[in-house]
């Protein structure tokens, strides 16, 4: 037997003229067109693996039920729409597709647009009807005539809106879409890609399993100079959608056939490349790929918490475990398209279970230390076990390597700020709304303090935080920041002080450095003005730093209707805004004593009992010395602001000795600053307080006590410093 042998160069020269070869062929393979080929139906359960299915389109009797003739717990019949499409993706060479179905869509994404019930056929709705950027082309079987439309019994073509492009009326070639009792038809939809023109084709069929009857020789509908390069995406997906409005039917599919001409995916033609190129380098590669993988699971799986983990499955109610491949998959591998919002311990994605056809909010927390990991199960442990109609439901946890992340049911509505700040062009909330979020939020409230096992304090209510469903009602979420109280304690001090946003936060916690139910209160009543006012709590409005200040300006003077919010014009009760007006006054009371309490709330806004007599001049505010605070003002371009303010003294209230002189000199200095935020007070405060233990330290003074107050009210309010030495 003879032996070929080369040398090193020659092989090399060798080996890199096959792998040019194998590209150029690989190349040359991606570039054919491809045709997929598949018969569907009858129907059944499996089939919900092929299909992404739009509730509330289903898959029952043997067919595709776009949208159902029977109502359920979940839907009604009337004002729906669904989809059901093929979830196979196609890159199309726009030159030939064909199809058969009820109602054939070709869709640049499976969502179902929202509001899409009616008249748009589950195709458009009323914000994208008639704009190209949504790349829909669809023919139309119309059974209900619109102001637009020829007849009630038509077949059309659209394109980008529910208005075809070309109609075809159906009663003089004797088909009836919706005829009393149930009739077959065959519908055939081609597509000629060279010449541009779309046929679509129907016959009746006499049995629901008779044999398919022969195309017909002509079309019902022909569209010539339809090119579809100018109208859908290159990467497509294909089915059916269907709508009901102020009348219902049954639109179903009972078979498919669909034929598809199209090129390969690009990733699996690069893949043909790679794999025709050698398979030592793909062997190199997956070799290269596998040390750098285990080298980099050691360094995750360094950083996991053991204790973590066993916190998590020993948590009561045993919530659910979700994997994070699930969760990846959910949300398109955390795409930015499906960011929900960003708060300060992480960020919150949308996502979709695809087997149990469920919409999710994900929150993977973004601090991934052992810090972050104490957040992580304070939240989980909490809201586990908090059970009530206005709380955003908890699903399940997730950690993996590191990664910390909580499933929440998802709120459609989003969140209550993007309502009541939507900007000049979208329409106000409607004031019925408004005072049903509000008394939902005082509901939960009302179940945290009160009616939960421990008391839970929020220490971070506000618009952001209370998430909206369908119906609008109120769900309060993001228990981050939220703590269980011991059943002997009132009160819960954070290591790094104050926490939570400005605006909402009370005047107290700045001294003190505790949550409190009263000072969840508070930042309800800050919420409260925010609905009614349609301002944040932090806005500078008639030279007033906070909108508080604002109010009880307007409620001294007798005009306090006047703070309601000016886009609602005179839709709205006056009774029940002067009402949670002068609610929202005593929950922002200075006093933590003199706020309502919770139950007292939901009473006060259901109107079975008077609101609390609010003064028409804000309170005295003193403030005691010898605590650093922290003032977390949220997130600003990404990274948390954090204001630390010191302010010392002799180790907080001075402790007085029986006999002593107590005062033996009082120091007054009036400030020359106009003050109307409690949070410039604590910025003067702790620059006055310098001042004076600057002098007590040169004239041997030694100071026992230290009060800070106002004189004054509304704009002309100013602090006064006493000092006793």
């Amino acid at each position: 037997m003879g032996k070929l042998t080369l040398k090193p160069t020659a092989a090399a020269a060798t080996a890199a003229a096959i792998a040019l070869l194998c590209c150029f062929l690989a190349i040359t393979e991606g570039k054919k067109l491809k045709t997929f080929q598949q018969e569907y139906g009858p129907f059944n359960q499996t089939h919900y693996q092929i299909f992404e299915v739009e509730r509330p389109a289903t898959i029952t009797n043997d067919a595709l039920q776009v949208t159902p003739d029977s109502a359920s717990a979940d839907f009604n019949m009337y004002n729906n729409s669904g989809r059901v499409f093929l979830k196979k993706r196609f890159k199309l060479p726009l030159n030939e597709t064909a199809g058969e179905g009820l109602a054939f869509v070709i869709a640049p994404d499976l969502r179902l647009p929202a509001n899409s019930s009616g008249e748009f056929l589950g195709l458009t709705n009323s914000s994208t009807n008639g704009d190209p950027a949504n790349k829909v082309v669809a023919v139309e079987l119309d059974t209900y005539q619109q102001d637009f439309d020829p007849d009630g019994n038509h077949v059309g073509i659209d394109v980008y809106s529910v208005r075809s492009v070309k109609t075809a009326p159906l009663t003089p070639h004797n088909i009836t879409l919706a005829p009393i009792g149930a009739k077959f038809f065959n519908v055939w939809v081609d597509y000629d890609g060279v010449n541009k023109i779309m046929e679509v084709y129907i016959a009746e069929q006499r049995e629901k399993t008779g044999a398919t009857p022969l195309k017909p020789t002509s079309p019902i509908l022909s569209a010539a100079d339809l090119d579809l390069r100018d109208h859908v995406n290159q990467y497509s997906y294909f089915g059916f959608a269907a709508s009901t409005g102020s009348t219902y039917q049954l639109n179903c599919v009972l078979r498919w056939n669909l034929t598809v001409h199209h090129f390969r995916e690009e990733n699996r033609q690069w893949l043909t490349i790679v794999l025709g190129a050698g398979v030592p380098v793909l062997v190199v590669l997956l070799m290269g790929a596998a040390v750098v993988g285990y080298y980099w699971h050691r360094r995750r799986m360094a950083r996991s918490n053991p204790n973590l983990i066993g916190a998590l499955k020993s948590l009561p109610g045993t919530p659910r475990e979700f994997q994070f491949r699930d969760l990846k998959k959910a949300t398109s591998s955390f795409d930015e398209k499906n960011k929900l919002g960003q708060g300060g311990f992480g960020v919150v994605y949308r996502g979709v279970l695809a087997k149990e056809n469920m919409e999710i909010a994900v929150k993977w927390f973004s601090r991934e230390s052992i810090k972050g990991q104490d957040d992580f199960l304070a939240e989980l442990t909490i809201i586990n076990r908090l059970r009530h109609k206005h709380l955003v439901k908890l699903l399940g946890w997730c950690h993996k390597n590191g990664k910390l992340l909580l499933v929440y049911e998802y709120m459609p509505n989003g969140s209550l700020d993007m309502h009541l700040f939507a900007g000049p062009n979208v329409a106000p909330l409607e004031w019925s709304l408004r005072y049903k979020i509000i008394s939902g939020v005082a509901s939960a409230l009302h179940y945290l303090h009160n009616e939960y096992d421990q008391r839970v304090v929020h220490r971070d209510l506000k618009a952001s935080n209370i998430m909206l469903d369908s119906n609008f009602n109120a769900r309060l979420g993001d228990f981050g920041l939220a703590r269980a109280l011991d059943n002997e304690k009132t009160s819960y001090a954070e290591a790094e002080g104050v926490l939570g946003t400005m605006g909402y936060i009370a005047p107290e916690c700045f001294h003190t450095g505790k949550a409190t139910r009263q000072s969840d209160v508070y930042a309800f009543g800050a919420v409260l003005l925010e609905v009614v006012c349609g301002q944040r709590p932090g806005t500078k409005i008639s030279g007033f730093q906070l909108l508080v200040d604002w109010v009880w300006l307007l409620h001294r003077d007798g005009r306090l209707l006047e703070a309601v919010d000016r886009r609602l014009g005179d839709d709205y009760v006056a009774e029940e805004a002067e009402r949670l007006l002068m609610l929202g006054l005593a929950c922002s009371h200075p006093d933590a004593s003199e706020r309502p309490k919770a139950q007292a709330i939901v009473q006060m806004i259901s109107g079975t009992v008077p609101v609390l007599a609010v003064p028409p001049v804000q309170a005295v505010v003193c403030l005691a010395v010898g605590r650093a605070v922290d003032l977390d003002s949220g997130l600003v371009n990404g990274r948390r602001r954090r204001l630390r303010l010191r302010i010392w003294g002799q180790g907080g209230v001075p402790s007085i000795s029986a006999g002593r002189v107590i005062l033996s000199k009082v120091v007054i200095w009036c400030s020359l600053f106009l003050v109307k935020s409690y949070y410039q007070c604590a910025f003067f405060f702790s620059i006055f307080f310098w001042f004076f233990f600057c002098c007590s330290y040169c004239f041997e003074l030694q100071i026992v006590g230290v009060i800070f107050v106002f004189i004054g009210e509304g704009v002309s309010r100013f602090p006064v410093l006493v000092v006793m030495v």
